[in-house]
């Protein structure tokens, strides 16, 4: 920016002024609107991709699309719905990709409370590996939808409105992927 001779600003440098202001509110309006929902995000993360590092970066990737579709958002007040879409969107990306490449996994270390959220209620170690297990046989569809229901405790309708689905859908994969998490836990008993 120019200042003239007086201490003013230029007219020809208002618009920049102006932009430079409009920007910085609109940046400051994204970080408040995600910084109030970013450990529920964070936590949706760890629960759907069972992974706490890879759920960070899953937050981090969605933030970023987040922010350069920003402009996209018309209604702020939907904000928590827009970017949750877009961070399942991310989980699913994220899981359709391990299906693809063999992951090496590393077992026997006690998972943590954040890994797991509310199943972290189950008494043994050896139950929640064996419940990570069956989560990881479910289609990125599916673990996503038990996820949103048992962990999030969303109704299915809910479920639908963040998914942008049917609440059919919805609810075939709910039952479809209780019966095959049952399945294999049965068969895993020990």
């Amino acid at each position: 920016m120019r200042l003239g001779s007086d201490g003013s600003l230029s007219l020809m440098d208002a618009p920049r002024a102006q932009v430079a202001t409009a920007s910085d509110e609109r940046a400051a309006a994204f970080r408040a609107l995600l910084g109030a929902g970013i450990d529920d995000a964070y936590r949706r993360a760890a629960v759907v991709l069972a992974n706490r590092l890879e759920a960070e970066d899953a937050v981090q990737d969605a933030a970023e699309r987040a922010w350069r579709s920003w402009s996209a958002l018309r209604d702020p007040q939907q904000f928590e719905a827009w970017f949750g879409r877009i961070l399942l969107n991310v989980c699913r990306d994220r899981l359709r990709k391990r299906r693809r490449v063999a992951l090496v996994e590393v077992r026997g270390a006690p998972l943590d409370r954040e890994d797991l959220g509310s199943t972290a209620s189950l008494t043994s170690v050896d139950e929640r590996a064996r419940l990570l297990d069956a989560l990881s046989e479910l289609s990125a569809d599916e673990r996503i939808a038990i996820v949103l229901r048992y962990e999030s405790d969303l109704t299915v309708p809910a479920i639908a409105r963040l998914l942008g689905a049917r609440e059919g859908t919805v609810k075939a994969r709910l039952h479809h992927a209780t019966r095959r998490l049952r399945e294999h836990l049965e068969a895993t008993e020990g």
